[in-house]
Parts: structure tokens; C-alpha cells; sequence
């Protein structure tokens, strides 16, 4: 069972701090519905790390995002997503390709955010999990943005993965 059934060709947006969840959330569904900022940079830089890479892996991110709606195809986006420019590009996509916008808000505690970015492969500087959890919208503001629903991780039951 996936954690959120959402409506054929939707965008889903995952949003919060390194460290708290996307990733894993992501990994319930087809690969073929993600798309991620760091593996974009990654392939143009070598390093998912490399933040001088985000602007090309933003423009490829985009063209992906376009293509997939057009088609009517689920869409994730997993990326932190806490710039709300970045958000409001992904409702205007998802509005004028006619698909429904969701948000899914990775409302975790910033010491479980911290814990499980440092057993990750690439940590994240403490001090920037911190500055990221602190910019964490609320679902109301999620709401007014234009997100047709908005879901909290903290309220989603979350399958064990195989």
C-alpha cells in the first residue's frame, strides 16, 4: 500500500529539510514519477553537492516536469522545495498543464531531521538543516499557494520498504 494514492496525472510535491524522509517517501513509487534536483546536478557536475550545478539541473528538472504532465503522467519532485519562487513555478506548471498540484510536508522535527541526515551517504551541513527546517511552510500557507491538498508526512501511514 503506498503511503498517498494520488490522482493520474498529478504533481506531487515533497517539501522539507535534508534529512527528513523525501527520499525514502519517494522510494514507494515507480522511479519513473521521481524527479530530483540532485541527481540533475549530479549528472551535470559530478556532485550532488555541487551547488553551482542547480541552475542547469533546474532547467532539466522543469523540462521533465513538462513532459510528464503533458502526458497526464504522476510526477514527484523530490527536491527540498522550501523557496517559495521554486513552489509557486511547480503550481504554475501543474496549472497550466491542467493537473491537480498535491504538497506533501515533511513536518518532522528538526532533531530527527539532524539524526537522519547524518547516517545519510551525503550529509548536509548541520547549520543548513537547521536554516532549512526553520523555512518549513505551514499547510495553510500551502494552501493559498494553490496546492489542491496538501498532506503531512506526520499524518500518512508509511509502508516498511522492501
Amino acid at each position: 500500500m503506498l503511503p498517498l494514492t494520488p490522482p493520474g496525472g498529478s504533481l506531487i510535491t515533497l517539501i522539507g529539510a535534508p534529512g527528513s524522509g523525501k527520499s525514502t517517501f519517494a522510494a514507494h513509487y515507480p522511479d519513473s514519477w521521481r524527479v530530483c534536483l540532485d541527481t540533475y546536478r549530479r549528472l551535470a557536475t559530478d556532485s550532488e553537492a555541487d551547488q553551482t550545478g542547480t541552475g542547469v539541473a533546474a532547467q532539466i528538472q522543469d523540462l521533465l516536469v513538462d513532459a510528464r504532465l503533458n502526458r497526464g503522467l504522476i510526477t514527484l519532485v523530490d527536491s527540498t522545495n522550501l523557496a517559495v519562487p521554486v513552489r509557486a513555478g511547480l503550481v504554475a506548471r501543474a496549472r497550466y498543464w491542467q493537473r491537480p498540484a498535491l504538497a506533501v510536508l515533511f513536518d518532522v522535527p528538526l532533531d530527527i531531521a539532524q539524526t537522519q541526515n547524518r547516517a545519510r551517504s551525503r550529509v548536509v551541513p548541520e547549520h543548513v538543516v537547521r536554516d532549512l527546517h526553520q523555512q518549513l511552510p505551514t499547510p495553510e500557507l500551502l494552501e493559498t499557494e494553490g496546492f489542491a491538498a496538501v498532506h503531512r508526512v506526520s499524518d500518512l501511514a508509511l509502508p516498511a520498504r522492501s
